[in-house]
């Protein structure tokens, strides 16, 4: 039993030298005797499933979150001039990146599950707080996980008599995560710490350090975004007493309380990955990628002073382009005018927004057979226009459009700041108070709600506050109250956590501009699904071959395995 125990505490520091967030963890990654059989604690096993689930190695960053969620979230685009690919990338299935999605979520459940057992009833490190800890990390895991795939193995994922887990229903999933989250809340009660000395679990919890009241914020704030998420849902029957619940018990998320992973600017990226670590250390120009022609125009129109924090101004230049040969390319020459001019509007549009001069943005031979565009160099926030197919790629330029800010794309081992991911921020957690407010459900003042959730958005993204007074002031579209402004701003408020933005996106239907898909084949690329939004990714090819049996009875339950089936919370909009 002592060697085993032995064995078990190496392995224990080996996973610590992968997943090392805090200089109190490199010390212990020095020195593996740090940590001696008397000293284990369950605190040492809840920090690698909190960064493998927002801060995975750069295989499923790059695959999950860049090619998938943040570009259908229309926050970030590719199909720029030098990308490898045109913006249709992800709209067409590819089995390679969506089983790197499939591989990671279906994957992370071993991890949380273990520290689950270690900290559970009866277990070796046994303590009910730490084990509540884990209650809402798994909650924030599943509706991550169903919300990409619809039905997924959730009741008996972790059940050692089960080798092939069922598929549960997406109504079954939420109502269970909330459930298990209403327990974590009772659990925790006014506690603080998770307890003394090694059973507190301190640094090694790099969400909240082991504020266990900000752990129960978390929770209460978790069960209102998934309960209004689900309402109105076919055979919803819950939503409404777990929003009223949730705002009687009135512990949310507030300023200063944003639940975040801090980024640490040394990790290896293939222990954990940043979109830096895909900027600067792999395809050079064919890799990067700009910000979306949606979020720069909401942001432009109504002066929000989040946009040099997302986005940096355009590089710029004047660039010219030969018509195709038509006996060559008949389809470049036929639409070479069509082109250029949707290129150069997508130009006109924003710096039109910004006040400035766009006489000299497009200059078109009589002939047609050439054009110039001109864009002025490091002057003008412009976003670059989603889903562009590859005839159009060659006009749009990689310099005409804006891309994230130093912050976002910050490089590793540069003694800077990285943006940190996004779990829930006390913006976020206000805008579904508001939500809730405008629902009828709990009362709340929803304008003095909505005006906390903008505030708390822009200060955690480092605007001050005379700029946000002034925000404010302009009366722009976005200062008022709606349930489309509601959605409009969780959406913009969910810049980098692509999942939360997508799912927003495809629950209210905001914005239209993206919701409504394409169609202009001259222009755009449908995908393999004409055009439409995409409101799921597609199983893994793991799925089929493992736990096929199961699989299939949940695609003959919630409908095709293609990227156009709605899932279940998404069918009240129908």
């Amino acid at each position: 039993m002592k060697m085993k125990k032995i064995k078990f505490i190496f392995s224990l520091a080996f996973a610590l030298v992968l997943f090392s967030c805090t200089d109190d963890f490199r010390e212990i990654n020095t020195n593996p005797n740090v940590v001696t059989p008397e000293e284990a604690s369950g605190r040492y096993f809840i920090t690698k499933p909190q960064v493998a689930l927002y801060g995975p190695n750069r295989y499923p960053y790059w695959r999950a979150q860049l090619i998938h969620s943040d570009r259908y979230a229309g926050h970030f685009t590719f199909g720029h001039h030098g990308s490898w690919w045109s913006d249709e990338l992800g709209y067409t299935y590819s089995s390679a990146y969506t089983d790197a999605t499939w591989g990671w979520l279906a994957g992370y459940a071993g991890g949380l599950d273990n520290y689950l057992k270690l900290t559970q009833d009866g277990a070796e490190f046994e303590n009910p707080l730490m084990h509540a800890v884990g209650i809402i990390m798994k909650g924030l895991y599943f509706q991550m996980f169903t919300d990409v795939f619809g039905d997924v193995p959730y009741s008996q994922v972790g059940d050692p008599d089960i080798v092939l887990p069922k598929y549960d229903m997406q109504k079954d999933i939420y109502k269970g995560i909330i459930a298990d989250l209403e327990n974590a809340i009772e659990t925790i009660g006014d506690n603080d710490r998770t307890g003394q000395g090694l059973q507190d679990l301190g640094d090694n919890d790099v969400y909240f350090k082991g504020d266990l009241q900000k752990w129960k914020k978390l929770a209460n704030s978790l069960i209102l975004r998934i309960a209004l998420r689900a309402k109105g849902a076919p055979g919803e029957d819950f939503s409404d007493n777990a929003i009223s619940a949730a705002v009687a018990r009135g512990a949310f998320l507030e300023e200063g309380e944003d639940c975040v992973l801090p980024k640490d600017n040394q990790i290896n990226q293939w222990a954990s990955a940043c979109y830096g670590d895909i900027w600067w250390n792999f395809g050079g120009l064919g890799s990067k990628w700009t910000v979306g022609q949606t979020l720069i125009t909401y942001m432009l129109k109504n002066k929000d002073p989040r946009l040099p924090k997302y986005a940096k101004t355009a590089i710029g230049g004047e660039f010219s382009f030969d018509r195709p040969d038509e006996a060559s390319n008949p389809d470049g020459f036929a639409n070479f005018e069509k082109r250029i001019r949707f290129i150069a509007h997508a130009i006109n549009i924003a710096i039109d927004l910004q006040g400035g001069d766009t006489t000299d943005v497009l200059t078109l031979a009589p002939d047609l057979s050439k054009a110039v565009i001109k864009v002025p160099e490091n002057t003008y926030y412009i976003g670059q226009p989603t889903r562009l197919n590859g005839f159009i790629k060659p006009y749009t330029r990689y310099e005409f459009f804006s891309t994230p800010s130093d912050f976002i794309i910050q490089e590793k081992n540069k003694g800077k700041p990285i943006s940190p991911e996004l779990i829930m921020t006390s913006g976020e957690s206000y805008l579904l108070q508001a939500e809730a407010a405008m629902l009828g459900i709990g009362g709340g003042d929803a304008q003095a709600l909505y005006v906390k959730g903008v505030t708390n958005s822009m200060k955690f993204w480092g605007v001050d506050d005379g700029e946000i007074l002034k925000f404010f002031a302009s009366g722009a579209p976005l200062t008022s109250v709606s349930l489309e402004n509601i959605a409009l701003q969780r959406w913009m408020n969910a810049y980098t956590d692509g999942f939360e933005a997508w799912a927003v996106v495809r629950k209210t239907g905001y914005p239209l501009e993206l919701s409504r898909g394409v169609s202009d084949l001259d222009i755009f690329g449908l995908g393999d699904i004409n055009g439409a939004y995409p409101t799921r990714m597609q199983y893994g090819n793991s799925a089929y071959d493992k736990n096929g049996e199961n699989l299939q009875e949940a695609i003959d339950r919630q409908g095709p395995d293609k990227q156009d089936t709605k899932l279940w919370f998404q069918k009240s909009l129908d």
